[in-house]
């Protein structure tokens, strides 16, 4: 059964008036086939008229769709010859971070990404996609293995932010999450990193200072959630949208602001919908960013990442 935001209702209401006639014309035998026809393209058109003019707060919502495609799926998707590789080989696995080697359109890699589950179990087991510190100590191992064999990185981030629990803090979560960045950054092979849906604070970072950064068109991407900023700063959490819109954590934001690299187009209605379209403009995407770092070698794509983000602190200041 699909599920609908709050403000898809109108077109929640139109999709359930056509399964009910596709229904009584299967019961029935009555030819209906004009009626569903014509409420087929109203719905088609209030959906494209309500994804046309989202809110960032809307957005923030369709990232957090449930039936949005995780990291595993992308994984599934895209890579082929998996094989995970487990632990940070000082404490334990995390099952927030899912990593390996694979191949991606032939080429061997190494794959990172924040899991966050599809259903109750699985949220619980991959930690509603929270990593520890040990989640971004594997991520650090992975990246220096990939370095030292020369295999491009592709990492699949969708995390609200890192565990913020007593224990991940008392493992050095600070050091684990900075270490991690350091590794994405010093990597002397491409990088290449994407939002699938949200990208949380450090949490995310930990895992997207590449090469190049995409986001998919309705993922968000910021330091905080609405809901923690509005926390903060109005002390109300119902302050959530006016926080969103204030936070500039929108693809097209972020991109305009150079943040990020290159913006993917969903299928209309989000990614939910139509989950195997999505990943092929994904993969498409990720192929388009990779191909021309592999032919640089490690010092120079150390030094342009380097020069990549020094520079969003300049332009900031200018």
């Amino acid at each position: 059964m699909r599920h609908f935001l709050d403000f898809e209702k109108p077109i929640a209401e139109l999709e359930g008036k056509i399964e009910e006639l596709r229904r009584m014309s299967e019961a029935d035998g009555i030819n209906i086939a004009d009626e569903v026809a014509r409420l087929t393209d109203k719905a088609d058109r209030q959906l494209r008229a309500t994804y046309a003019r989202l809110t960032p707060w809307q957005k923030a919502q369709v990232a957090r769709h449930p039936d949005r495609p995780k990291a595993g799926d992308y994984l599934r998707a895209l890579i082929t010859e998996f094989t995970p590789l487990a632990g940070d080989r000082a404490f334990a696995d995390d099952a927030a971070v899912l990593g390996g080697i694979g191949r991606f359109r032939g080429r061997s890699v190494v794959v990172l990404g924040t899991e966050k589950g599809s259903d109750t179990d699985s949220r619980v087991a991959h930690n509603f996609g929270m990593a520890r510190p040990e989640g971004y100590r594997k991520a650090r191992r992975l990246i220096e293995l990939a370095g030292r064999f020369g295999l491009p990185v592709l990492s699949f981030v969708d995390t609200s932010g890192a565990f913020p629990g007593i224990e991940a803090e008392a493992r050095g979560q600070a050091e684990a999450i900075a270490r991690s960045i350091e590794a994405c950054l010093e990597a002397p092979v491409p990088v290449v990193a994407t939002i699938i849906g949200e990208g949380g604070s450090g949490g995310a970072i930990a895992l997207a200072a590449g090469d190049a950064v995409l986001m998919l068109e309705h993922a968000i991407y910021s330091v905080i959630s609405p809901e923690g900023c509005a926390a903060i700063l109005w002390k109300d959490q119902a302050q959530a949208p006016a926080a969103a819109e204030a936070l500039k954590l929108t693809a097209e934001d972020l991109k305009r602001l150079r943040l990020i690299d290159g913006v993917i187009g969903e299928p209309l209605g989000g990614a939910h919908r139509d989950p195997a379209m999505a990943m092929d403009a994904v993969g498409e995407a990720v192929q388009t960013a990779l191909s021309p770092l592999l032919g640089l070698d490690g010092t120079s794509l150390v030094a342009r990442r380097r020069e990549k983000f020094l520079a969003m602190g300049r332009d900031a200041l200018a």
